[in-house]
């Protein structure tokens, strides 16, 4: 989906494919039918944006043969679907029944990391729209943070080079322009914005930035206009920010409050769960089951790396991190000047919301995702963007945009 800043950048929305099990072309184009067509007619809109995810093999396959990518594009068209954004943070295996701190692997240090990230690169550089020169990818922050040796820091930079040359590269062979952005996430080596400016100060800004995702600032209790300032007082772009909210538990003392909170602790996906100290310290654990079971405090807020649907909240006692993700919006494109030109809707934990609350089958989760990509557009539409979609009646505003968004941050 298309809108217009006041500046006259043309900012894309999509919604991330990372939530859907298809890890070759064959089930990537199926899931184009089965999910992305269903929540495009249901927003009734021309076009709809695809975060698209590429396991391994799959972007191997394209980046070696351009014929190939020249198909897959074809087939986006044909489907009113486009891509301007590849999510290369997963590497394979995403959704295996555990994969936990697997999907941190291989991490910068390994050189898998970087010929999977230029393949994605290639790949986006042959499917961007016609009328599309900037395509951006998202990856992992380095790695986890343990073990995280000075050598392996080194290292990892090192590659972070290459991929910048890289990018140069194909900038000139093919005038397409496609940046990179690590993503600060809680338990890596880079957690948040702060690190982020010391630990990639020295990479080439041209073609590397940060992806900025609105659940990590919240679960890191990042605010997020001072999160934008540290970035850009390093120097640091936002190559593209995923949309999305964490859990919020204001009383992990009460043991109601604790049981609602147990039945998002899940086997497959890691729930990073953060508390902030009267002195502002950030204390947490690497999974919600630890903090559970005892290893974090309860006399303080908790925060919980859960993705929860932009227009959905969870159901009580529990609440979401609404004023980070409005706070970051608004920071992003409500100025004067679009702050960043790439947003995507994070959506891959529908799969593994609670039992009751998980979408029915392929109709329910494409009417889940058209829902959050509704109540995002609405957003972007109140902080002054003009919308270029031509949504028709089957996109009508929904309920619970950003006017229900705003009220919920007034009590958070």
């Amino acid at each position: 989906m298309r809108f217009r800043h006041r500046d006259g950048s043309l900012i894309h929305l999509a919604y991330c494919t990372n939530v859907h099990p298809a890890e070759d072309l064959a089930d990537i184009v199926a899931q184009f039918d089965r999910y992305a067509v269903p929540v495009r007619e249901r927003l009734g809109v021309p076009v709809l944006g695809l975060g698209l995810w590429l396991a391994r093999d799959a972007a191997r396959e394209l980046a070696a043969r351009p014929e190939r990518t020249a198909w897959l594009a074809a087939q986006l068209r044909r489907r009113g679907l486009e891509v301007v954004t590849l999510n290369a943070f997963p590497y394979a295996g995403f959704h295996q029944p555990r994969v936990k701190k697997a999907v941190y692997r291989p991490d910068w240090t390994d050189r898998r990391r970087l010929d999977y990230t230029l393949d994605c690169a290639r790949v986006l550089a042959g499917l961007l729209p016609d009328d599309v020169s900037y395509g951006s990818v998202s990856t992992l922050p380095l790695g986890w943070r343990d073990p995280w040796p000075a050598g392996r820091q080194a290292a990892a930079l090192a590659l972070l080079d290459e991929l910048a040359e890289e990018l140069a590269t194909l900038h000139r062979e093919l005038g397409r322009t496609v940046r990179v952005g690590l993503e600060p996430e809680p338990g890596c080596v880079v957690e948040t914005t702060g690190q982020a400016a010391l630990a990639w100060n020295g990479l080439d800004h041209r073609w590397l930035g940060v992806c900025l995702d609105t659940c990590h600032l919240a679960v890191q209790f990042e605010e997020p206009r001072a999160a934008l300032g540290r970035l850009a007082g390093a120097g640091l772009p936002v190559v593209k920010a995923q949309l999305s909210r964490a859990l919020r538990v204001d009383r992990p003392d009460l043991d109601t409050v604790r049981e609602a909170l147990g039945r998002y602790a899940e086997p497959r996906f890691l729930h990073q769960t953060r508390t902030r100290g009267p002195d502002g310290t950030v204390r947490g654990t690497d999974d919600l089951a630890e903090a559970l079971d005892g290893a974090l405090g309860r006399e303080e807020a908790w925060r919980v790396h859960f993705h929860i649907p932009l227009h959905a909240d969870p159901a009580p006692p529990l609440h979401a991190t609404a004023s980070t993700l409005t706070g970051a919006l608004d920071a992003l494109v409500g100025g004067e000047r679009a702050r960043v030109r790439h947003l995507e809707v994070e959506t891959y934990t529908w799969t593994v919301l609670p039992a009751g609350e998980q979408p029915a089958g392929p109709d329910g989760l494409a009417a889940g995702i058209a829902a959050e990509l509704a109540w995002a557009a609405d957003a972007l539409v109140a902080a002054g963007l003009e919308d270029l979609n031509d949504r028709g009646p089957r996109g009508a505003r929904h309920h619970s945009g950003p006017t229900a968004a705003r009220r919920q941050e007034r009590r958070t």
